[in-house]
């Protein structure tokens, strides 16, 4: 067996905290836990598309791996998005790395919401950019901060927060960013296929397409497939195709999964009734009474505080014996002392099973 003690210091130090993760399948549990809002995953409405279609691109887009579909699926996406263009990218984290990484250069400014994902960050931390972050949607401490800027300026948040599921305050956002210079970079991951008229995401609900530099609409959630676009300028889309070493240098996603995004943006906006019965679950959620704490949420991502990963642990353990799938999120992935319960509310769960959800949590 190969040596490699040399890792189990780390690994010691997780399983002393009671945080070390772990792989489990429950598939047979009821969902409330998967990023799949509208159920399109789950049901399998895209399993019959692209049959036909390769499963290997043969290459970079930059060589091979470059082929009509995927060209077009990018001009059909930013024509939804009421946007110049976009960009495929592999995964939601490839986006946000290529983005992040590309466009800051180390004599320029990037200030970031402190609760803003981990792929946000890794991107920021490769640009080499002075960075700072923010308190969680406090645009005081934005402005105070934003005093000190260099260079290019740019403000990455979310619209959608993925742990506490509140959304961030764009139109205050827009108003700060011109009145500083700065470039807005909206993460949609979570509000894309949920939010709006159409699943069209906060930026576009709110009619600021034109006001902010980048947004990233992420397939893994609510659209249900693979992959990412980054929308933009014609220029930026250039600059990313130079410059974005997570676009260049990686094998381009295959016909097979372009064709199953084409497919869900033909099938995602027209989803209104799963939207708005998904609106009615989280409401009902929302003014159930229990004893432990709430994170005050109007999205499908519902966080109920039970401090201590042992004790958060205990309650998704218990939750799952009885047949209802609900993650613990651990410290030091959330501070310490809000370690929580992240509850997914889906447009297929049932009244009944939300009503017994609840009544575990009594």
């Amino acid at each position: 067996m190969y040596k490699d003690e040399f890792l189990e210091k780390r690994l010691a130090e997780r399983i002393a905290r009671h945080a070390l993760r772990t792989l489990i399948t429950t598939d047979s549990l009821i969902d409330f836990c998967s990023n799949d809002y509208l159920g399109i995953a789950s049901k399998g409405l895209l399993c019959n598309v692209g049959g036909g279609l390769g499963t290997g691109s043969g290459g970079s887009r930059l060589l091979a791996g470059n082929y009509p579909l995927i060209e077009e699926v990018e001009k059909h996406i930013a024509h939804f998005h009421h946007a110049e263009t976009g960009l495929l990218f592999n995964s939601g984290y490839d986006a946000n790395v290529g983005l992040l990484s590309a466009i800051a250069q180390r004599t320029d400014t990037i200030y970031y919401d402190q609760l803003s994902h981990a792929s946000l960050r890794d991107g920021i931390v490769l640009s080499k950019a002075n960075a700072f972050s923010f308190q969680h949607n406090d645009l005081a401490d934005l402005e105070k901060k934003l005093q000190h800027r260099t260079g290019n300026c740019f403000i990455v948040t979310e619209s959608l927060f993925s742990m506490d599921g509140d959304f961030c305050d764009l139109r205050n956002l827009v108003m700060i960013a011109n009145k500083y210079n700065a470039h807005l970079i909206i993460d949609e991951a979570h509000a894309t296929g949920v939010i709006g008229e159409k699943g069209e995401g906060l930026v576009q609900q709110l009619g600021f397409e034109h006001a902010v530099f980048a947004r990233i609409h992420t397939f893994g959630k609510a659209v249900g497939c693979h992959g990412a676009v980054v929308l933009g300028s014609n220029r930026l889309q250039s600059y990313l195709i130079n410059f974005s070493r997570s676009f260049m240098y990686t094998t381009s996603l295959p016909p097979q999964s372009v064709a199953a995004i084409k497919a869900a943006y033909t099938l995602f906006p027209s989803m209104h009734a799963e939207r708005k019965y998904l609106s009615s679950l989280i409401e009902v959620f929302r003014q159930s009474n229990f004893p432990y704490t709430k994170i005050k949420s109007e999205s499908a991502i519902q966080g109920v505080i039970i401090p201590g990963n042992d004790a958060v642990k205990a309650k998704a353990k218990q939750l799952q014996e009885e047949n209802i799938d609900v993650r613990a999120i651990l410290y030091p992935t959330v501070p310490k002392g809000a370690e929580r319960l992240r509850i997914i509310l889906h447009a297929f769960n049932t009244e009944t099973e939300l009503k017994k959800l609840i009544a575990l949590l009594q």
